[in-house]
């Protein structure tokens, strides 16, 4: 069995790692992966990196739509119109089943799927393929329908970007043979309701991990190697560039739960840590340090600063799955969310972190204190943190889930 990955990039963020973790794992139980991107980082001998003009030229000329939107919501928002050629790539590989993930940012136009003549596996990894364009809807609910007078684009028009998008969609995947993955049941429920995807067959299988990889590793080692205190509770944010300015990634509820756990007598045991970015020229005040790591690139020094933290918080107000979240469980460390959408699928309430009511403040700083106030619960905790990652996000059981699958779709195809 040969199966090839669409993806923008192997290892550029969460997508993309998500996607080559897959890969990977697929390769550990004998089947035939190779990754086909356009942005290649990594060294991998099975990843082809595409070359051709139209590759290059596609980033660039992706978002020319746009500039007829300038009030718009400054969040990504694709139209995928560009041409590629991918299509070709596909057929000199010539593999049984593509699947499709992160696949925006110029590298593969929408019309493209139809010419892959390939059974065809979509990994969501965020909103997009569900919508007119948008990567994460928020409050909206128009791609259950035809999309149009789109809000983040400030549009006011029913036959706007969002629309010609949609429409795009619906008349270039009509009859494809598709089968949507999801990695958690809050997105799957999502392509369900959409008008592109109702009709569907779709599946949830969570991200996997390396477990080898992402392990806990002794606090006060990790903490040493890291330069961090040995003498406050470390409270982990992940902040990827970008972040800080995105409201979808909940710093806006972060911020004010940290100034009322330092109001509360929590201001000389806590310290923020930072990790994916580092130290802004304006750095926020909230009372007490802040130690910003800046960026990691490799699992395992990842898995170091998960283990150095007592507590890992993901205030996001949406996410597909929540990497950061299932990697730090791995590593023992319990995590803090909102109850809602991916997150809800890795966290579980008071077992291995805390599901805050959506989306208030004062819940996140209890969810924070309540995690760390108690020692011997906190042990408890980091125990069903990892215990939750070897029964659920292992690669081994995402390449199992995926391997039938694909068993399924070529008998099926056959028959």
């Amino acid at each position: 069995m040969k199966v090839l990955h669409l993806s923008t990039s192997d290892l550029d963020g969460g997508a993309a790692r998500a996607a080559y973790r897959l890969h990977q794992g697929l390769q550990s139980t004998g089947i035939t992966s190779q990754m086909l991107v356009r942005a290649k980082s990594s060294l991998d001998k099975t990843i082809v990196a595409d070359k051709t003009l139209l590759t290059r030229l596609g980033p660039p000329s992706t978002s020319l739509p746009l500039r007829f939107y300038p009030h718009r919501d400054r969040t990504m928002f694709s139209g995928q119109w560009f041409p590629d050629a991918i299509a070709p790539k596909v057929r000199q590989l010539n593999p049984d089943i593509v699947q499709l993930h992160w696949i925006c940012n110029g590298f593969l136009q929408l019309e493209t799927l139809a010419k892959l003549n390939k059974p065809l596996v979509w990994t969501l990894h965020d909103m997009w393929p569900l919508t007119g364009g948008c990567h994460y809807s928020g409050a909206c609910d128009r791609y259950h329908q035809t999309c149009g007078a789109c809000p983040q684009l400030k549009s006011s028009k029913e036959q706007d970007l969002s629309r010609w998008v949609w429409q795009r969609k619906v008349r270039a995947w009509k009859n494809l043979p598709l089968t949507i993955v999801s990695p958690s049941v809050w997105l799957a429920e999502c392509a369900r309701s959409s008008s592109l995807f109702h009709d569907r067959r779709i599946e949830v299988i969570p991200h996997g991990l390396d477990l080898t990889r992402y392990r806990p590793i002794d606090r006060a080692i990790a903490r040493d190697l890291l330069q961090l205190s040995s003498e406050q509770h470390i409270v982990l944010f992940g902040a990827s560039p970008g972040t800080t300015s995105d409201p979808r990634k909940g710093l806006q509820f972060l911020q004010p739960a940290i100034q009322k756990l330092g109001q509360s007598g929590w201001q000389d045991r806590l310290q923020l840590v930072v990790f994916g970015s580092s130290r802004p020229e304006q750095p926020i005040d909230l009372g007490f340090p802040i130690h910003y790591l800046g960026q990691f690139q490799d699992d395992i020094a990842l898995a170091l600063v998960y283990s150095a933290a007592d507590v890992m918080v993901v205030p996001s107000i949406q996410e597909a799955f929540g990497q950061t979240a299932s990697e730090a469980l791995a590593c023992g460390t319990p995590v803090v969310a909102f109850g809602a959408t991916g997150l809800q699928d890795i966290v579980d309430h008071q077992q291995n972190g805390y599901l805050a009511r959506p989306f208030e403040v004062d819940d996140l700083a209890q969810g924070i204190a309540w995690v760390l106030e108690d020692k011997e619960r906190h042990e408890k905790l980091c125990f069903h943190a990892r215990e939750k990652a070897e029964k659920v996000f292992t690669l081994e059981l995402q390449a199992s889930r995926h391997r039938n699958l694909y068993r399924e779709i070529l008998e099926n195809k056959i028959s």
